[in-house]
């Protein structure tokens, strides 16, 4: 039988965002903020695989990784 991770009460993320924003937070923003994070995770592995490709390798790297950050991250910049 496979281990089920465990995933952070809503109550929990909620208080881990308000102490980083200093800021009230609405009641769906922690779902928000997840589906943002996959977004986000979805699209740097897009690009690193691109990147890869384009370098001839058959898998994704953490150098490729490391290399589209910066471009992915400026892409999700509020």
């Amino acid at each position: 039988m496979a281990a089920t991770q465990k995933l952070y009460p809503r109550g929990t993320v909620k208080r881990i965002v308000k102490a980083h924003s200093n800021q009230s937070v609405s009641k769906n923003a922690d779902i928000l903020i997840f589906l943002d994070y996959m977004l986000f995770m979805q699209e740097l592995m897009r690009e690193a695989s691109i990147r890869s490709r384009k370098s001839g390798e058959k898998n994704i790297s953490a150098n490729s990784v490391r290399k589209v950050t910066e471009k992915t991250l400026r892409k999700f910049q509020g």
